[in-house]
Formats: structure tokens, C-alpha cells, sequence
């Protein structure tokens, strides 16, 4: 058995592990990345939605407007045929949902890794991992069927919802299925439908219709008459039946190049850390697909992550415990409410008795009258209302998103492209940094307010929220 060493060791090839291993390589960590499928294996999975929040971490990145050319951007949502979401009024550059394969989302992270540095090694599995003081040793097996022991200071588990990281750490993974039997398509249609994006739910089925923009649809679909084991086959015809039953009308639906059926659990890890081992993505949290806030999450997961661990590793942090651990306090809250609301989502569109489709019929009334309320709902589905708890002696805005600004230097997203922390102030000032900030002043960027007025310093998470700032 051989070993070989490494900084970081992510499981999971996926958009979370992506990013992930791309963010540790750009800021020069070791990383190795372990996927036990082939390379180049094709990934036609259940994602096709990118929100703003995301959208914004891959500014962050520079990768944001490439993306957006692979896809369509849609600024308006209707909701069972009665709520109407206008995604324009987020306070984003990215002010709408981009509709676009997974597999779309993962070239590019991929490219990036692969570009930084990333140490791939595919068809190689999980066996085990054992843990000490200094770091963690994974037991794998590689393709050849040969075992390797391959030793990392930290470990990250982005292996999905049958994560072998998770069941090694000896995890639950508590939770209930919620749905069964949804299908999933990727189609052309005959006729356009009026609506761009549409979800639908008429008692004992519902449907939503999306566009990719290059002809292609993502169709979703479930009704209540066919509950059946996900190895059941599926074909365009079941598809048409229940597109037709929701929606009225299959749109001439044909030449389907992906159908799937799965079942939609919720559940949860109780603990995303575990000494020197993290989990991430559909392997920390797993929920229902409405509202496309799956692979949205486990991206947002791995910029958290990340500069977290960087700063751990080049021993930057006055308190590297403190600061790992707060990505459980910060991330698992979010997890448990994106699996609120989207499981609320889907169990209004499953609404079948005339309490639930009366109560669904209110709450969209009452979400169309009351903008505030809108607006709320937009932020929680975007993730633009995403925050933290402040920093440490940090009072607000410390944990909250920090809007993109343009600066002398540039837009705050493209100064972040470099993965550090930057510290915004005004013309001529030199603030200090302050003492619990997880920085030196060697990975430092520093900006300059354009606008007079702004008298404080700003100090910028590498992930886009604020840690700091001056009185």
C-alpha cells in the first residue's frame, strides 16, 4: 500500500468539489480531488437552475458571464398559476435565474481546477478514513482495483447523497422521503409555451416547464395515480401524460435526449464537521428539487469553506478552531432553511384537498398584495438574503452579503476574483485591520471608495460577505 500526501483532500467531482478544490489551488494549497466515476463520463443530473447569490460567487471567480452565455436568463416566475415572482427587482447585477445544465456549471469549474492545479484522481473510491491530531487518512481503491492510503490534513466529502465520507465519520443522515416517482426530461417542443418558466399543480399531479435557451426544456413531473420504485423505466409518453394533465397541454413534446425518475428526500447531517473532516453539498444536506436550490447550496457551501480552510492552512487565523468551526454555525442553519422552503414549495404544489389548494391559493394572494413579503421570499430563493452571525466584537453589516460596488480599483466582484479578503476605505485613509480578521496584510487587497460620502472601511470575506467594518 502506498500513501501519498496532500494539503486538502476533497471526495467528489461534482459543482461542490469543483469549486471547492478550484478555490484551494487558486490560493495555492495543495489539493487532490478523488472521483470514483471515469473522467469524462457524462453528468445529466437534476440541476438546471443557477440563482443570483450563485451567480454572484462565480463573478467572484470570473466565470459568471461565460455561464450566462450557455443558458437563458428568466426574470419572471409563475407559481401554480397564480404567484408572480419578478426576479428583477433583486438588488443584484444578476437580477433574474439562469436556466442551464449542471454539467454546463461543472466545464467550467472544472476548467478552473484543472488550471489552479487540482491533482485529480478518477475512478478511485472511498474504502475508509481514520483520523489524528495532524490530519487524515483516506483508504481508497483506485482503478486498477489496487488499494492507496493517501494522506491529507483535512478531508472534504462532496460524494452526494450516498456519501461515503459521511458514512465513514459514522454520520446520520436523519430525514423522511417526501416525493416519489418524479420524472425529469430534457425535450423539445413543438409549440413555445406563453409563460417562460412555469410550475403547476392541479390536485393530483403537478408540472414545471423550464427553457435552456437552445431549443432544449427541462420538464419535471409527478401525479398522485402512478407511484412506482425509481428503477421503474420511464418514456416520453408518461412524461407527455402528466405534462398534459398539469399544464393542459404536452407543447408537442419530442426527441428527448434525458428522462429520469427519482424520488425527493429531506434530510440533514446533524454535524458538518467532524475533527479534520467536512461534508458539503448533497452530502451534508439533501432536499426537494422546487425550487433549484440544490446544487445553488452545495456551491455556496464550498465558498464558505474554502477560505476557511486557506486561512487555516497558512496559519493566518488567531483562532484556527473558531474559525472552522464556524462553518456548521453558519452553514447549517441555511441548509435547514432551504429545506423548509423548498419542501413548503412542494407541498403546496402536491396540494389536493380543497383546505390545502384553498391555503395555497391565499399564501400566493397574499405574497402577489404584499411586496415586502415578495421581496422576502425572492431573497430566500435567490440566496441574496443570506447572512451570517457578526463576527466576533464585530457589529453589522459583519455576516451580511456584501453588494457589489464599483470601486477605483474596480467592482468588488472582480477584486475578489482574487480570493482574498479586500478592505474597501475612503481616498487617503490606512485603516488597520482588526484583530480577529483571519488575514494578513501579504493576501490583502485594498480599495478605494469612489463616492466621498463613504467615510468607513469595509473588510470583504473572500465569499462576499462582510467581516468588518469601521464606525
Amino acid at each position: 500500500m502506498s500513501t501519498t500526501d496532500t494539503d486538502v483532500l476533497v471526495i467528489g467531482a461534482g459543482p461542490t468539489g469543483l469549486l471547492l478544490a478550484g478555490d484551494l489551488a487558486t490560493a495555492g494549497i495543495d489539493v487532490t480531488l478523488v472521483e470514483r466515476r471515469p473522467h469524462g463520463l457524462g453528468n445529466m443530473t437534476r440541476a438546471f437552475g443557477v440563482h443570483a447569490r450563485t451567480l454572484e460567487q462565480l463573478d467572484a471567480r470570473g466565470l459568471a458571464d461565460e455561464l450566462l452565455t450557455t443558458g437563458t436568463t428568466l426574470t419572471t416566475a409563475r407559481l401554480f398559476g397564480r404567484l408572480d415572482l419578478d426576479l428583477s427587482r433583486l438588488p443584484t447585477r444578476f437580477n433574474h435565474l439562469l436556466v442551464t445544465p449542471q454539467y454546463e456549471v461543472e466545464r467550467l469549474l472544472e476548467r478552473r481546477a484543472v488550471a489552479a492545479g487540482v491533482t485529480f484522481r478518477y475512478g478511485t473510491e472511498l474504502r475508509g478514513l481514520r483520523q489524528d491530531a495532524e490530519g487524515v487518512t483516506a483508504e481508497l481503491t483506485e482503478p486498477d482495483g489496487a488499494p492507496l492510503a493517501l494522506r491529507a490534513r483535512y478531508l472534504v466529502g462532496t460524494d452526494g447523497v450516498r456519501s461515503s465520507v459521511r458514512t465513514a465519520l459514522g454520520l446520520p443522515f436523519p430525514g423522511r422521503s417526501v416525493i416519489r416517482s418524479i420524472v425529469l426530461a430534457d425535450v423539445r417542443l413543438t409549440e413555445a409555451p406563453t409563460d417562460s418558466f412555469t410550475v403547476v399543480g392541479s390536485g393530483d399531479t403537478f408540472a414545471f416547464l423550464a427553457p435552456f435557451g437552445d431549443g432544449w426544456y427541462r420538464v419535471m413531473g409527478w401525479t398522485r395515480t402512478r407511484q412506482v420504485a425509481d428503477s421503474e423505466p420511464v418514456d416520453l409518453d408518461e412524461v407527455r401524460e402528466i405534462a398534459r394533465k398539469a399544464l393542459g397541454t404536452d407543447y408537442g413534446m419530442h426527441d428527448a435526449r434525458w428522462i429520469s425518475r427519482f424520488h425527493s428526500d429531506e434530510r440533514q447531517a446533524p454535524a458538518y464537521r467532524v475533527g479534520r473532516a467536512f461534508l458539503a453539498g448533497d452530502a451534508a444536506h439533501v432536499h426537494s428539487p422546487a425550487g433549484g436550490q440544490g446544487m445553488n447550496t452545495g456551491l455556496q457551501d464550498a465558498a464558505n469553506l474554502s477560505w476557511k480552510l486557506t486561512a487555516a492552512l497558512r496559519g493566518e487565523t488567531p483562532d484556527a478552531e473558531a474559525l472552522l468551526d464556524s462553518y456548521q454555525s453558519e452553514r447549517h442553519p441555511v441548509g435547514a432553511t432551504v429545506l423548509r422552503s423548498s419542501g413548503a414549495i412542494v407541498r403546496l404544489a402536491m396540494a389536493h384537498t380543497p383546505l390545502t389548494r384553498a391555503l395555497r391559493s391565499l399564501a400566493a394572494r397574499f405574497l402577489n398584495a404584499v411586496p415586502p413579503a415578495s421581496a422576502r421570499a425572492m431573497d430566500t430563493l435567490s440566496g441574496i438574503g443570506i447572512s451570517y452571525a457578526p463576527a466576533p466584537g464585530a457589529g453589522r453589516p459583519s455576516g451580511r452579503r456584501a453588494p457589489d460596488a464599483h470601486l477605483r480599483e474596480g467592482r468588488l466582484y472582480e477584486l475578489l476574483r482574487q480570493g482574498e479578503f479586500v478592505l474597501i476605505a475612503p481616498e487617503g485613509a490606512t485603516p488597520a485591520l482588526p484583530a480577529t480578521a483571519p488575514v494578513t496584510p501579504k493576501h490583502l487587497v485594498r480599495a478605494t471608495w469612489t463616492d466621498p460620502a463613504k467615510k468607513a472601511a469595509v473588510l470583504v470575506r473572500p465569499d462576499g460577505y462582510v467581516h468588518w467594518a469601521s464606525n
